[in-house]
Protein backbone atom coordinates (compact mmCIF):
# COMPACT_ATOMS: atom_id res chain seq x y z
CA UNK A 1 0.00 0.00 0.00
CA UNK A 2 1.21 3.50 -0.83
CA UNK A 3 0.06 6.77 0.77
CA UNK A 4 0.72 10.17 -0.81
CA UNK A 5 0.04 13.60 0.75
CA UNK A 6 2.95 15.82 -0.24
CA UNK A 7 0.94 18.68 -1.75
CA UNK A 8 -2.75 18.99 -2.70
CA UNK A 9 -3.64 15.38 -3.61
CA UNK A 10 -4.49 12.69 -1.09
CA UNK A 11 -3.67 9.38 -2.74
CA UNK A 12 -3.81 5.72 -1.74
CA UNK A 13 -2.58 3.01 -4.08
CA UNK A 14 -2.31 -0.75 -3.76
CA UNK A 15 -0.07 -2.79 -6.04
CA UNK A 16 1.03 -6.38 -6.40
CA UNK A 17 4.47 -6.29 -8.01
CA UNK A 18 3.84 -4.12 -11.07
CA UNK A 19 0.08 -4.77 -11.14
CA UNK A 20 -2.09 -1.85 -10.06
CA UNK A 21 -4.97 -3.00 -7.84
CA UNK A 22 -6.26 0.31 -6.47
CA UNK A 23 -5.76 3.95 -7.38
CA UNK A 24 -7.84 6.19 -5.09
CA UNK A 25 -7.38 9.96 -5.20
CA UNK A 26 -8.87 13.05 -3.59
CA UNK A 27 -7.76 16.51 -4.72
CA UNK A 28 -8.12 19.83 -2.93
CA UNK A 29 -7.20 21.78 -6.08
CA UNK A 30 -10.53 23.63 -6.23
CA UNK A 31 -9.91 25.06 -2.76
CA UNK A 32 -6.67 26.68 -3.97
CA UNK A 33 -7.89 28.17 -7.26
CA UNK A 34 -9.02 31.49 -5.79
CA UNK A 35 -5.56 31.97 -4.23
CA UNK A 36 -3.73 31.27 -7.49
CA UNK A 37 -1.57 28.60 -5.85
CA UNK A 38 -1.48 25.94 -3.16
CA UNK A 39 -2.03 27.21 0.39
CA UNK A 40 -0.19 24.81 2.76
CA UNK A 41 -2.64 25.12 5.67
CA UNK A 42 -5.63 24.54 3.40
CA UNK A 43 -3.92 21.51 1.85
CA UNK A 44 -3.10 20.01 5.26
CA UNK A 45 -6.69 20.32 6.49
CA UNK A 46 -7.97 18.79 3.25
CA UNK A 47 -5.66 15.78 3.74
CA UNK A 48 -7.04 15.29 7.25
CA UNK A 49 -10.59 15.21 5.91
CA UNK A 50 -9.81 13.02 2.90
CA UNK A 51 -7.42 10.41 4.31
CA UNK A 52 -9.90 7.89 5.75
CA UNK A 53 -12.40 8.13 2.84
CA UNK A 54 -9.56 7.68 0.34
CA UNK A 55 -8.28 4.63 2.21
CA UNK A 56 -11.78 3.16 2.20
CA UNK A 57 -12.10 3.80 -1.54
CA UNK A 58 -8.83 1.95 -2.17
CA UNK A 59 -10.06 -0.99 -0.08
CA UNK A 60 -13.31 -1.15 -2.08
CA UNK A 61 -11.55 -0.90 -5.43
CA UNK A 62 -9.01 -3.63 -4.71
CA UNK A 63 -11.03 -5.89 -2.43
CA UNK A 64 -8.02 -5.79 -0.11
CA UNK A 65 -7.87 -4.43 3.44
CA UNK A 66 -4.80 -3.11 5.20
CA UNK A 67 -4.60 -6.39 7.14
CA UNK A 68 -3.83 -8.16 3.86
CA UNK A 69 -0.93 -6.01 2.59
CA UNK A 70 2.72 -6.98 3.07
CA UNK A 71 4.00 -3.45 3.72
CA UNK A 72 3.00 0.21 3.84
CA UNK A 73 4.93 2.90 1.97
CA UNK A 74 4.38 6.62 2.47
CA UNK A 75 5.80 9.77 0.95
CA UNK A 76 7.98 11.34 3.64
CA UNK A 77 9.46 14.05 1.40
CA UNK A 78 9.98 16.30 -0.36
CA UNK A 79 6.82 18.37 -0.14
CA UNK A 80 4.85 20.68 2.15
CA UNK A 81 5.69 19.84 5.75
CA UNK A 82 2.14 19.99 7.13
CA UNK A 83 0.75 17.97 4.24
CA UNK A 84 3.49 15.34 4.53
CA UNK A 85 2.84 14.98 8.25
CA UNK A 86 -0.76 13.91 7.65
CA UNK A 87 0.26 11.04 5.38
CA UNK A 88 3.19 10.00 7.55
CA UNK A 89 1.02 9.98 10.69
CA UNK A 90 -1.67 7.90 8.96
CA UNK A 91 0.90 5.39 7.68
CA UNK A 92 2.50 5.08 11.11
CA UNK A 93 -0.88 4.46 12.74
CA UNK A 94 -1.76 1.74 10.22
CA UNK A 95 1.67 0.10 10.45
CA UNK A 96 1.59 0.07 14.25
CA UNK A 97 -2.01 -1.10 14.56
CA UNK A 98 -1.62 -3.93 12.05
CA UNK A 99 2.03 -4.82 12.65
CA UNK A 100 3.14 -3.99 9.11
CA UNK A 101 6.62 -2.82 8.02
CA UNK A 102 6.71 0.89 7.21
CA UNK A 103 8.77 2.47 4.43
CA UNK A 104 9.19 6.22 4.13
CA UNK A 105 9.98 6.85 0.46
CA UNK A 106 10.99 9.72 -1.78
CA UNK A 107 8.24 11.47 -3.71
CA UNK A 108 10.45 12.18 -6.73
CA UNK A 109 11.76 8.63 -7.04
CA UNK A 110 8.14 7.46 -6.89
CA UNK A 111 7.35 9.55 -9.99
CA UNK A 112 9.89 7.40 -11.85
CA UNK A 113 8.86 4.08 -10.31
CA UNK A 114 5.21 4.50 -11.33
CA UNK A 115 6.13 3.98 -14.99
CA UNK A 116 6.63 0.30 -14.19
CA UNK A 117 2.89 -0.04 -13.59
CA UNK A 118 2.34 1.12 -17.16
CA UNK A 119 5.22 -0.34 -19.16
CA UNK A 120 6.78 -3.03 -16.98
CA UNK A 121 10.05 -3.10 -15.08
CA UNK A 122 13.16 -1.36 -16.35
CA UNK A 123 15.93 -3.66 -15.13
CA UNK A 124 18.65 -1.46 -16.62
CA UNK A 125 19.98 2.08 -16.36
CA UNK A 126 17.42 4.70 -17.46
CA UNK A 127 17.23 8.47 -17.56
CA UNK A 128 14.34 10.42 -16.09
CA UNK A 129 13.01 13.92 -16.66
CA UNK A 130 10.75 15.03 -13.81
CA UNK A 131 8.68 18.12 -14.55
CA UNK A 132 6.12 19.39 -12.05
CA UNK A 133 4.96 22.48 -10.22
CA UNK A 134 7.63 22.09 -7.57
CA UNK A 135 10.47 20.20 -9.24
CA UNK A 136 12.34 20.06 -12.53
CA UNK A 137 15.16 17.53 -12.57
CA UNK A 138 17.16 15.20 -14.80
CA UNK A 139 18.02 11.92 -13.08
CA UNK A 140 20.23 8.96 -13.85
CA UNK A 141 18.56 5.84 -12.43
CA UNK A 142 20.81 2.80 -12.03
CA UNK A 143 18.41 1.14 -9.58
CA UNK A 144 15.05 2.67 -8.73
CA UNK A 145 15.20 1.45 -5.11
CA UNK A 146 18.86 2.08 -4.29
CA UNK A 147 20.79 4.21 -6.78
CA UNK A 148 19.64 7.53 -8.27
CA UNK A 149 22.01 10.32 -9.36
CA UNK A 150 20.89 13.91 -9.75
CA UNK A 151 22.35 15.26 -13.01
CA UNK A 152 20.58 18.60 -13.17
CA UNK A 153 17.75 20.67 -11.74
CA UNK A 154 16.13 24.07 -11.88
CA UNK A 155 18.18 26.71 -10.09
CA UNK A 156 15.11 28.94 -9.63
CA UNK A 157 11.51 28.36 -10.76
CA UNK A 158 10.35 24.86 -11.58
CA UNK A 159 8.81 24.51 -15.04
CA UNK A 160 5.30 24.02 -13.65
CA UNK A 161 5.69 27.09 -11.47
CA UNK A 162 6.70 29.12 -14.54
CA UNK A 163 3.56 27.89 -16.35
CA UNK A 164 1.41 29.05 -13.43
CA UNK A 165 3.02 32.49 -13.30
CA UNK A 166 2.83 33.04 -17.05
CA UNK A 167 -0.81 31.89 -17.08
CA UNK A 168 -1.56 34.58 -14.50
CA UNK A 169 0.16 37.20 -16.70
CA UNK A 170 -2.00 36.11 -19.64
CA UNK A 171 -5.23 36.12 -17.64
CA UNK A 172 -5.58 32.34 -17.70
CA UNK A 173 -6.90 30.30 -14.73
CA UNK A 174 -4.92 28.31 -12.17
CA UNK A 175 -3.40 25.75 -12.50
CA UNK A 176 -1.68 27.30 -15.49
CA UNK A 177 -0.16 24.30 -17.27
CA UNK A 178 -3.29 22.80 -18.85
CA UNK A 179 -4.66 26.23 -19.82
CA UNK A 180 -1.42 27.43 -21.42
CA UNK A 181 -1.21 24.14 -23.33
CA UNK A 182 -4.81 24.47 -24.54
CA UNK A 183 -4.50 28.10 -25.64
CA UNK A 184 -1.07 27.57 -27.23
CA UNK A 185 -2.50 25.06 -29.71
CA UNK A 186 -4.10 27.97 -31.55
CA UNK A 187 -0.98 30.15 -31.49
CA UNK A 188 2.25 30.64 -33.43
CA UNK A 189 5.26 29.31 -31.45
CA UNK A 190 7.61 31.48 -33.56
CA UNK A 191 5.72 34.73 -32.91
CA UNK A 192 8.01 35.82 -30.06
CA UNK A 193 11.59 34.65 -29.60
CA UNK A 194 11.84 34.14 -25.85
CA UNK A 195 15.19 33.29 -24.19
CA UNK A 196 16.38 29.73 -23.51
CA UNK A 197 18.09 29.89 -20.11
CA UNK A 198 21.41 28.16 -19.42
CA UNK A 199 21.86 26.91 -22.98
CA UNK A 200 24.93 28.71 -24.23
CA UNK A 201 28.52 29.72 -23.54
CA UNK A 202 29.76 29.55 -19.98
CA UNK A 203 26.34 28.56 -18.70
CA UNK A 204 26.69 25.17 -20.37
CA UNK A 205 30.07 24.60 -18.73
CA UNK A 206 28.69 25.22 -15.24
CA UNK A 207 25.04 24.21 -15.68
CA UNK A 208 25.06 21.64 -18.49
CA UNK A 209 21.94 19.85 -17.25
CA UNK A 210 20.45 22.56 -15.06
CA UNK A 211 17.45 24.77 -15.85
CA UNK A 212 16.45 28.37 -15.24
CA UNK A 213 12.94 29.63 -16.01
CA UNK A 214 12.86 32.81 -13.92
CA UNK A 215 14.36 34.91 -16.73
CA UNK A 216 11.91 33.43 -19.23
CA UNK A 217 8.97 34.34 -17.01
CA UNK A 218 10.33 37.89 -16.71
CA UNK A 219 10.78 38.11 -20.50
CA UNK A 220 7.12 37.20 -20.99
CA UNK A 221 6.09 39.89 -18.49
CA UNK A 222 8.25 42.53 -20.23
CA UNK A 223 6.82 41.60 -23.63
CA UNK A 224 3.23 41.86 -22.39
CA UNK A 225 3.88 45.18 -20.66
CA UNK A 226 5.66 46.62 -23.71
CA UNK A 227 2.85 45.67 -26.08
CA UNK A 228 0.28 47.18 -23.72
CA UNK A 229 2.24 50.44 -23.37
CA UNK A 230 2.49 50.70 -27.14
CA UNK A 231 -1.28 50.27 -27.37
CA UNK A 232 -0.93 47.28 -29.66
CA UNK A 233 -2.20 44.61 -27.33
CA UNK A 234 -0.96 41.07 -27.83
CA UNK A 235 -2.24 37.72 -29.04
CA UNK A 236 -2.53 35.49 -25.98
CA UNK A 237 -2.29 32.30 -28.03
CA UNK A 238 0.96 33.45 -29.70
CA UNK A 239 2.59 34.42 -26.41
CA UNK A 240 1.47 31.16 -24.79
CA UNK A 241 2.78 29.10 -27.70
CA UNK A 242 6.11 30.95 -27.81
CA UNK A 243 6.60 30.61 -24.05
CA UNK A 244 5.65 26.93 -24.08
CA UNK A 245 8.08 26.21 -26.93
CA UNK A 246 10.92 27.86 -25.03
CA UNK A 247 10.28 25.68 -21.96
CA UNK A 248 9.81 22.42 -23.84
CA UNK A 249 12.77 23.07 -26.13
CA UNK A 250 15.18 23.42 -23.20
CA UNK A 251 13.69 20.55 -21.18
CA UNK A 252 13.95 18.01 -23.97
CA UNK A 253 17.24 19.25 -25.40
CA UNK A 254 19.01 18.83 -22.08
CA UNK A 255 17.31 15.55 -21.18
CA UNK A 256 18.25 13.92 -24.49
CA UNK A 257 21.82 15.26 -24.21
CA UNK A 258 22.11 13.74 -20.72
CA UNK A 259 20.93 10.36 -22.00
CA UNK A 260 23.45 10.38 -24.83
CA UNK A 261 26.30 11.44 -22.54
CA UNK A 262 25.56 8.61 -20.08
CA UNK A 263 24.85 5.86 -22.63
CA UNK A 264 21.15 5.63 -21.73
CA UNK A 265 18.65 4.34 -24.28
CA UNK A 266 15.43 4.97 -22.31
CA UNK A 267 14.05 8.27 -20.98
CA UNK A 268 11.12 8.29 -18.55
CA UNK A 269 9.15 11.54 -18.31
CA UNK A 270 7.10 12.07 -15.15
CA UNK A 271 5.33 14.76 -13.16
CA UNK A 272 2.24 16.79 -13.95
CA UNK A 273 3.84 18.74 -16.83
CA UNK A 274 4.33 15.43 -18.66
CA UNK A 275 0.73 15.97 -19.78
CA UNK A 276 1.87 18.88 -21.97
CA UNK A 277 1.34 18.05 -25.65
CA UNK A 278 4.25 20.17 -26.89
CA UNK A 279 6.67 18.59 -24.40
CA UNK A 280 5.69 15.13 -25.65
CA UNK A 281 6.10 16.23 -29.27
CA UNK A 282 9.60 17.63 -28.70
CA UNK A 283 10.64 14.58 -26.65
CA UNK A 284 9.38 12.01 -29.15
CA UNK A 285 10.86 13.84 -32.15
CA UNK A 286 14.30 14.30 -30.60
CA UNK A 287 14.39 10.86 -29.01
CA UNK A 288 13.60 9.20 -32.34
CA UNK A 289 16.57 10.95 -33.95
CA UNK A 290 18.84 9.92 -31.06
CA UNK A 291 17.62 6.30 -30.93
CA UNK A 292 16.17 6.74 -27.43
CA UNK A 293 12.92 5.19 -26.18
CA UNK A 294 10.48 7.57 -24.47
CA UNK A 295 8.29 6.18 -21.68
CA UNK A 296 5.52 8.34 -20.22
CA UNK A 297 2.92 6.95 -17.76
CA UNK A 298 -0.73 7.71 -18.51
CA UNK A 299 -1.90 11.06 -17.23
CA UNK A 300 -3.61 9.73 -14.11
CA UNK A 301 -0.26 8.34 -12.95
CA UNK A 302 1.84 11.42 -13.84
CA UNK A 303 0.29 13.71 -11.24
CA UNK A 304 0.76 13.02 -7.52
CA UNK A 305 -0.92 9.77 -6.46
CA UNK A 306 -0.68 6.83 -4.08
CA UNK A 307 -0.05 4.30 -6.84
CA UNK A 308 3.40 5.73 -7.51
CA UNK A 309 4.29 5.46 -3.81
CA UNK A 310 3.08 1.86 -3.75
CA UNK A 311 5.08 1.12 -6.92
CA UNK A 312 8.28 2.38 -5.33
CA UNK A 313 7.46 0.59 -2.07
CA UNK A 314 7.04 -2.68 -3.96
CA UNK A 315 10.51 -2.32 -5.48
CA UNK A 316 12.02 -1.51 -2.09
CA UNK A 317 10.41 -4.61 -0.56
CA UNK A 318 11.52 -6.72 -3.54
CA UNK A 319 15.14 -5.72 -2.82
CA UNK A 320 14.77 -6.78 0.83
CA UNK A 321 15.71 -3.36 2.18
CA UNK A 322 15.12 -2.76 5.89
CA UNK A 323 11.97 -0.78 6.83
CA UNK A 324 12.01 2.72 8.24
CA UNK A 325 11.58 3.25 11.97
CA UNK A 326 8.31 4.35 13.55
CA UNK A 327 9.86 7.70 14.46
CA UNK A 328 10.12 8.42 10.73
CA UNK A 329 10.09 12.23 10.19
CA UNK A 330 8.58 14.25 7.37
CA UNK A 331 11.40 15.94 5.45
CA UNK A 332 10.24 18.77 3.17
CA UNK A 333 13.65 18.98 1.47
CA UNK A 334 14.47 15.26 1.19
CA UNK A 335 17.05 14.90 -1.63
CA UNK A 336 16.13 12.63 -4.52
CA UNK A 337 19.26 10.56 -3.89
CA UNK A 338 17.77 9.41 -0.56
CA UNK A 339 15.18 6.98 -1.85
CA UNK A 340 14.19 5.35 1.43
CA UNK A 341 14.31 7.06 4.83
CA UNK A 342 16.20 5.13 7.50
Amino acid sequence: MGIESSCDETGVGIVRGTELLAHALSSSMEQHVRFGGVVPEVASRAHLEAMVPTLEEAYRESGIRVQDVDAIAVTCGPGLTGALLVGVAAAKALALAHDKPLYGVNHLAAHVAVDQLEHGRFDRRVGALLVSGGHTEILLVDDIATDITLLGQSIDDAAGEAFDKVARLLGLPYPGGPHVDRVARGGDPTAVRFPRGLTGGRDLDKHRYDFSFSGLKSAVARHVQHEQRMGRGFVVADVAASFQDAVCDVLTRKAIAACLAHDVDTLIIGGGVAANARLRHFAEERAAKAGIEIRVPRMGLCTDNGAMVAALGAEVVRRGLPPSSLDLPADSSLPVTQIVAA
